[in-house]
């Protein structure tokens, strides 16, 4: 190849070939790799040979033009150079006609096209370190057989984790003599609603929404999810039924399941529906590759969440993040901290606002490298997951982090995994029986909307103003009940204080004892431990109650009278009972200034926590005003 591309008149062979072949200069590096890749894309539809192999069978072409650029020679005997013949032969791939239609008929187009060949034809070398330090030595269109089946795996696990930590709590949160029972609320929809109230509120518990029922749904949820995980049969139709068993629990539970990782995991599951193949029995080589579509899908998803997450902080209401003074109080006012967020909070601010700055950069700037090239795009997923392994090292936050590393495991194509890893190449396992895939007409109208609705949630929760069509947001609000397409954004503002709310019985009301919370700050001296993936709801719950007033939080008022009434199931949610016999006469929540201690204060004492009184929360309940 040379700096310039000959127009010429067009070119005519005598003696054409039977299918497209694209000749190239095999002495070009460059080439050779690009080669490879278009020959993954056409396949079998067009053939490739080098010139010193092939060119003598047509004299016509001088042989200087063979260093000059590829030579595309068609059936019909036409013969075309440079960007053009790149880009006819990549027009016989299914769906890659694109190029090819832009060169022939936007203005400007073509010679912009063979003015960039052009330069990469006479600067061969340099684009050739540039492709390797992009792509590596193999830049063929990425395959994700390996890293869809080790994603499907961990989101089964995370389906699993989540339905048994929460069915172990579900009949405290929900059941019969739970804070919010959920036969109760369902009537009461269905009272003011009719029938409305099914498609607002979707759930299977509109079958039953008893204590049995709930248990049920959570028992389901975790045996398939555990079967999926152990087995791998029926992926798509298993991720349907947790997908809706999930939603239906997030329904019925209320203000228990409104945390982002509840909604991330309705979004990923029901994305991985069309991640999956359809097979009912996948097997290695007869079953369907990931579509472009389905990966798209989920790693646009992983943007939305990280990327969001750096914006929503740069506009907090509140100066801590823009000032790299928020990491000084983060670990101690986090909902659940751990013990080595004890240890991360004695460090100076130096450390704090450094390790700001590396999570702006990180959280803004690694998420646009999930659409780059190969090396690129692993680049930014290890740079996601150095800072969800350090979320994961500081704080509990449930299933977010496992479910985050199987998003950010997914920008690691085939080529990463070891070699025994990898899956066998489609078909191989059966060559006379092609594998099912999803249908287009499905798949390409569902992604469109997706990707539409998403960017109207993302740029609303950002604040930037656009004049989307009212037919656009009439599909966003239609759809919002399924959570499945939403808006993420954490740790938008920053609690720069920690209010803990202790709950309190009396038979006296004189003498007041503390109902002991299993997780959540409370004794002084009680290390600050870890339980995630597990999540204590109504840990995290007290978490948001103490930024806010009782008016607002009615089940903590519930909650209360659950305690009054000695409510089997809502105190088993607690760690310790003060009142074992029989409930108190009267209850009250109170509300602590808690701040950790330091390394001298800890020495002395013990303890991890100190604290200061600041009054009532609510008024007292008694058992005649319950």
């Amino acid at each position: 190849m040379s700096s310039t591309i000959d127009a010429g008149p067009p070119l005519k062979v005598a003696a054409p070939p039977a299918k497209p072949l694209l000749l190239w200069d095999a002495d070009c590096s460059f080439c050779r790799k690009w080669i490879f890749r278009w020959r993954a894309a056409t396949g079998d539809r067009v053939d490739y040979e080098t010139s010193l192999a092939a060119g003598d069978r047509f004299p016509e072409i001088p042989k200087e033009a063979f260093t000059r650029s590829v030579q595309l020679v068609e059936p019909e005997g036409r013969v075309y150079r440079g960007a053009e013949a790149v880009f006819r032969a990549l027009a016989h791939a299914p769906g890659k006609g694109g190029p090819l239609w832009c060169y022939e008929h936007l203005p400007g187009v073509a010679p912009i096209a063979e003015s960039a060949y052009a330069a990469v034809a006479g600067h061969r070398k340099f684009f050739s370190t540039v492709t390797r330090f992009l792509w590596g030595n193999d830049v063929t269109p990425p395959t994700y057989e390996t890293s869809r089946s080790i994603f499907t795996r961990l989101l089964a696990a995370t389906y699993l984790i989540a339905f048994v930590s929460l069915w172990v709590q579900i009949e405290g949160l929900a059941g019969s003599l739970g804070i919010l029972p959920a036969a109760p609320f369902l009537e009461a929809v269905r009272a003011k609603l009719g029938g409305a109230g099914y498609f607002l509120y979707p759930t299977v518990c509109w079958l039953g929404a008893g204590d049995g029922a709930l248990n049920f749904v959570c028992g389901a949820g975790a045996a398939l999810s555990a079967l999926l995980l152990l087995t791998g049969l029926a992926p798509a139709p298993s991720f349907v039924l947790l997908w809706a068993l999930y939603l239906s629990l997030s329904t019925v539970t209320r203000t228990f399941l409104s945390f982002q990782w509840d909604i991330l995991l309705l979004e990923a599951g029901f994305l991985a529906i069309f991640l999956s193949p359809p097979q009912l029995r996948p097997r290695r080589g007869r079953e369907s590759p990931p579509g472009f579509g389905s990966i798209f899908l989920l790693h646009w998803l992983l943007f939305r969440l990280m990327f969001t997450s750096g914006v929503v902080k740069l506009g907090a209401p509140t100066p801590e993040w823009r000032n790299l003074t928020a990491l000084d109080v983060h670990y101690e006012t986090q909902p659940l901290p751990t013990w080595t967020a004890w240890y991360m909070h004695q460090l100076p601010h130096p450390f704090q606002a450094a390790s700001t700055i590396v999570m702006f950069a990180i959280e803004l700037g690694a998420p646009w490298l999930i659409f780059a090239p190969r090396r690129l795009r692993h680049a930014g997923a290890a740079a996601l997951i150095f800072l969800q392994a350090l979320i994961l090292l500081t704080g509990n936050y449930a299933f977010f982090n496992l479910l985050s590393l199987a998003l950010c495991l997914l920008l690691l194509d085939d080529t990463f995994w070891p070699p025994r890893w990898r899956r066998a190449p489609p078909g191989s396992g059966d060559a006379g029986r092609t594998p099912r895939r999803w249908p287009k007409l499905l798949l390409l109208p569902l992604g469109i909307l997706i990707v539409a609705v998403s960017t109207m949630e993302m740029t609303d929760r950002v604040r930037i103003d656009l004049p989307y069509p009212s037919a656009l947001r009439s599909v966003q609000e239609w759809i919002s009940p399924f959570r499945t397409v939403n808006s993420y954004g954490l740790f938008a503002s920053m609690t720069t204080y920690r209010h803990e709310i202790v709950v309190q019985g009396s038979d006296d009301g004189v003498t007041w004892l503390d109902y002991e919370f299993r997780w959540k700050p409370g004794d002084l001296g009680r290390r600050p431990d870890f339980v995630a993936p597990h999540q204590p709801r109504l840990d995290w719950q007290m978490w948001f109650a103490a930024l806010g007033t009782y008016q607002r939080n009615p089940w903590l008022i519930a909650l209360l009278q659950r305690l009054l009434e000695g409510s089997p199931p809502a105190l088993a949610l607690l760690g310790r009972n003060p009142f074992p016999d029989a409930p108190p006469k009267q209850i009250r929540a109170v509300v602590y200034d808690y701040h950790f201690t330091d390394f001298d204060q800890r020495s002395k004492d013990g303890a991890w926590w100190r604290r200061e009184y600041l009054g009532l929360y609510c008024p007292v309940l008694s058992a005649r005003n319950k």
